[in-house]
C-alpha cells in the first residue's frame, strides 16, 4: 500500500513521519474542521479511488488511566473519523483506540461515533488485539474497528486479527539483540545518539527488524547509515544520580520501583505497553519508563522502538521526549503489518492508496 497523505496537528510528529514518509503528502490539520472534499483534493483523488482510510484518533478521554473523562473534547474526534469514513468513502477502513473505548461509560460516545457510518458499510465486531500475540514484543493491546464497503472490497472476518500459523513469539531478549547495553548518560545530543548495532541472523522479528525496506519509504541519510556502517539513532543516555542507579540496580525482573514506578524488564517476558506522556498543552509530563533488563537506567528511544517493532533504519526524532512520545502513541508496525496484508489480500490488485 502507498501512503498517499498524513493527517497530524502535531507538528513534531509530522516532522518525523515526514522524513521516514518522504512520498506522502503531510497535512497539519484539525480532523474536527477537515472535510472529506478538502482532504481527497489535497491528496489528489477522486470520490471512489481511495482505498483505506486508517487512523487512530486521540485516546486520553478513553483509557482507564489518567482522568478518563468521558467529556474530552478529544473523544469526538473518534467521531470525526466516523465521519470522514463517509465523506471519502473509501472501500475499507480501520480505526485504532484503547480498550477503555468499549467500556459503559463510553458507549453512547462510541455509538454516536458508529452512528455515522453509511449504511452500507460492514463493521466488523470490535476487536482487541495484544501485540504479542501478532509477533511483537510488547503486551500493548488495543481495539481495532474495521469496516467495509462490500461491493468494492472481498469479504473481510476476524480472522485479520489472528496471529499467522506457528507464529513465533518475541520476547524482550529478543528484541534487544545487538543494542548496545552500555549507554552513556551524557549521550545527549542527536549527533551522540547515533550508534552502531549488531547485524542479526535472520527470523520473523530480526527481519522486520533490519530488513524490508519498503519503496520510497525511509530518510535516505538513515538508511545508508544503518546499511553501510550498522548506525542507528535513537541511543540517548539518562542521567540517573547515585541512589536511583542504585535501586534500580538491586531490582529483580518485573519488579517497579516504589518511587520512580519504573518496572525492570524481564527478558524472557513481553514490554508492558509504552506510554506517552503529555504534551506541551498538558504540562510535558514524560512517561514512566521501563528499566533495561541487565543495566541499572531506563531504556532509550531506540530500545523504545525495537520493543514497539519498529526497525533500525526508522529515523526517531532528535530528541528523547518527542522520540518517547511518538512511540507511546503509536501501533506497532508489526501489527499494522498483519492487519493490513490480510485486508489487501480482500483488495485484488487493485489496491494502492
Amino acid at each position: 500500500m502507498r501512503v498517499v497523505s498524513s493527517v497530524e496537528i502535531d507538528p513534531f510528529a509530522n516532522e518525523t513521519h515526514y522524513r521516514n514518509f518522504p512520498n506522502t503528502n503531510h497535512l497539519g490539520h484539525d480532523i474536527a474542521s477537515l472535510g472529506g472534499a478538502n482532504l481527497m483534493q489535497e491528496s489528489g483523488l477522486q470520490l471512489g479511488e481511495l482505498d483505506g482510510l486508517i487512523g487512530g484518533p486521540p485516546c486520553q478521554g478513553f483509557s482507564t488511566i489518567g482522568r478518563r473523562d468521558p467529556d474530552d473534547a478529544r473523544n469526538s474526534l473518534f467521531s470525526h473519523f466516523m465521519r470522514l469514513v463517509g465523506e471519502t468513502q473509501p472501500r475499507f477502513f480501520v480505526a485504532e483506540n484503547v480498550p477503555g473505548i468499549l467500556q459503559e461509560r463510553n458507549k453512547e460516545v462510541l455509538a454516536a461515533a458508529l452512528a455515522l457510518l453509511p449504511a452500507n458499510y460492514v463493521l466488523l465486531k470490535p476487536t482487541k488485539v495484544s501485540a504479542a500475540t501478532l509477533g511483537a514484543p510488547t503486551t500493548r493491546t488495543r481495539v481495532f474497528f474495521v469496516g467495509f464497503d462490500p461491493l468494492r472490497c472481498g469479504d473481510l472476518t476476524a480472522d485479520i486479527f489472528e496471529p499467522l500459523p506457528n507464529q513465533k513469539l518475541t520476547t524482550v531478549k529478543d528484541a534487544l539483540a545487538g543494542l548496545p547495553e552500555k549507554i552513556n548518560p551524557n549521550w545527549q545530543s542527536d549527533e551522540d545518539s547515533w550508534r552502531p548495532v549488531e547485524e542479526l541472523a535472520p527470523s520473523f522479528f530480526n527481519t522486520r527488524a533490519q530488513s524490508l525496506i519498503p519503496e520510497g519509504v525511509g530518510d535516505q541519510f538513515a538508511i545508508d547509515a544503518f546499511n553501510e556502517h550498522k548506525y542507528t539513532s535513537g541511543c540517548f543516555g539518562t542521567v540517573h544520580g547515585p541512589l536511583i542507579a542504585e535501586r534500580y540496580r538491586n531490582l529483580k525482573p518485573k519488579e517497579q520501583d516504589q518511587i520512580s514506578k519504573s518496572t525492570r524488564l524481564d527478558f524472557n517476558g513481553f514490554c508492558p505497553t509504552l506510554r506517552a506522556g503529555t504534551g506541551r498543552d498538558k504540562g510535558s509530563y514524560q512517561a514512566v519508563r521501563p528499566i533495561h533488563p541487565l543495566e541499572a537506567r531506563v531504556i532509550t528511544p531506540r530500545e523504545a522502538a525495537r520493543l514497539q517493532g519498529f526497525p533500525d533504519w526508522f529515523l526517531l526524532h532528535p530528541t528523547k521526549w518527542h522520540s518517547f512520545r511518538q512511540l507511546g502513541n503509536s501501533v506497532s508496525p508489526i501489527v499494522a503489518e498483519r492487519i493490513l496484508t490480510a485486508i489487501a489480500a480482500k483488495l485484488g490488485g487493485q489496491a494502492n492508496r
